[in-house]
This record gives C-alpha cells, structure tokens and sequence, in this order.
C-alpha cells in the first residue's frame, strides 16, 4: 500500500510538471497579498514590452536564459511582489526594488530542457500593485531536440 501512495504521488508530481497548458493563477485562486499590493491607493499600470516569446529550437540539457520586459506607465512605484513559474522545470528571478513610474524592469528565468523534449510552452505568473489585475501572465515556447 506505501509503495501504491509513493508511486501516486511521484507520477502526481511528474505530470503536474509535463503539464503545458497551465491556466488560472497557478496558485488555486491565491493572489498577492502585501500592503503594497492589496492597498489601490498603491496601484499603478504596466506595460509588457514583451510577453510572449519563442525561442525555437534548442538541445536537450540546455538551460535556456529568458527575461520579459515592462514598463511601469503609472505614478506610484510598480511592486512585483512574486513570479510563480507553472511548472518546475522553469525557475525565476524577479527585481527586489520597487520600479519607479516611467521606469523599465525586467523578469528573468531559466528553463532546465532535461528531459523535456518536444515542444514546451511555459507560463510564468506576475504578481504587482497594478490597476485592474493584479495578476499578469508572461509565456515562452521552445522546441526542445532530444540529445543525439
């Protein structure tokens, strides 16, 4: 019976990665949540200079670099309060400071191709002080080529 759970849980964890379609917020409904988030008095406009790209092909075993730029076109500092990647293949890194009104900052990740051959399409979800939606999405497609 161990074994029966243990294997479930792996294969679980397995998929949940593999999956490519991710949608919703990533974290089943849960959304920013610091004063400088939650309070709209707080709350500025962004702009994506770039939010969906594609990379095209790459080997397997490669870490792909990949950065999104914005812009905050608002008056009130721009705070990315968490960038959660759909999956766990995909790690990111995101600014610390508070991005000023009219300034340009940046998302950045890197994407482990081991064992992800095939076409991969990855979410990365944006958490800000922004009017609207606090919420913003940003992907990226690679072709990833099994090693020969």
């Amino acid at each position: 019976m161990r074994y029966l759970l243990s294997s479930l849980l792996i294969a679980v964890l397995f998929t949940g990665c593999n999956n490519n379609n991710v949608k919703g917020s990533g974290i089943a409904g849960k959304g920013p949540g610091s004063a400088q988030t939650v309070d709209t008095a707080n709350f500025t406009t962004i702009q994506w200079i770039d939010s969906v790209k594609n990379f095209g092909k790459i080997e397997e075993g490669q870490k792909l670099e990949v950065s999104f730029r914005f812009k905050n076109t608002g008056d009130k500092p721009l705070v990315i309060e968490r960038v959660q990647p759909s999956c766990g293949c995909t790690v990111a890194e995101q600014s610390k400071e508070p991005i000023a009104p009219g300034n340009e900052g940046q998302i950045k990740a890197t994407f482990n191709s081991e064992g992800r051959s095939g076409i991969n399409h990855k979410t990365l979800f944006v958490y800000a002080n922004t009017k609207g939606s606090q919420s913003h999405s940003i992907q990226f497609e690679v072709e990833v080529e099994k090693k020969k």
